[in-house]
């Protein structure tokens, strides 16, 4: 009997290796969109960058700088003498430093978003979180914001202060919703100081105005 001939078949094996090698399965790995950052005290939508402000020399009068918001109007204002004017940077519409003793000092910024940037509540617990001071409910919440008006602008104003927290220590700040867009004016600094420029910041206050007004002596 003639033996049977093996070609045939090593030649089937051949192909069929090289057909599954053909058909390989190639493995995708997309990478996991990360999630978008957020800041404690920003906010999500994009804010026009702040213009050019006047600089006065130090201890000099900063007197009605009309600084336009991200919708486009604008507010001014009136700071006390002893307010040093700094740089507004971009996410500023103003922004001052505030010396004391023994070298302490405390930082005033006016800044404007869209919108009311998350409500009152949720502005308040953020600056809360500034001072390490856990966050509050509504009803607890505007329990400790005095309301006002000055020259048609409501402004609701809250003063935080937490004693057991490392300098700054105490915050007062204000919301004052203009024009689709809300302006917050924040004092921090350490307690002692920014209790001493309390007086000082609610003139300031009581300066702020649309910018098309002219100021009241």
């Amino acid at each position: 009997m003639k033996p049977i001939s093996t070609y045939p078949f090593s030649v089937c094996f051949v192909l069929l290796l090289a057909s599954c090698s053909d058909r390989e399965i190639v493995a995708y790995r997309i990478p996991k969109e990360s999630e978008p950052k957020t800041d404690s005290l920003a906010v999500s939508a994009p804010v026009a960058p702040a213009p050019v402000q006047p600089v006065a020399a130090p201890g000099a009068p900063m007197a009605g700088a009309p600084v336009a918001t991200a919708s486009g109007a604008a507010l001014k204002w009136s700071a006390p003498s002893h307010w040093t004017v700094k740089p507004a940077g971009a996410m500023r519409k103003g922004s001052y430093s505030i010396p004391g003793s023994d070298g302490a000092v405390a930082d005033l910024s006016i800044t404007a978003f869209p919108g009311d940037v998350g409500g009152e509540s949720a502005n308040v617990n953020r600056w809360r979180g500034q001072l390490q001071l856990p966050s509050q409910s509504d009803g607890e919440l505007s329990a400790g914001i005095t309301r006002f008006e000055v020259h048609g602008l409501k402004i609701a104003l809250v003063d935080l202060v937490n004693p057991a927290s490392t300098k700054p220590s105490r915050l007062i700040g204000a919301m004052v919703p203009y024009e689709g867009a809300t302006w917050f004016v924040k004092l921090l600094g350490p307690d002692a100081l920014v209790a001493s420029e309390k007086p000082a910041f609610l003139e300031f206050l009581k300066s702020l105005q649309p910018a098309a007004n002219a100021l009241t002596p």
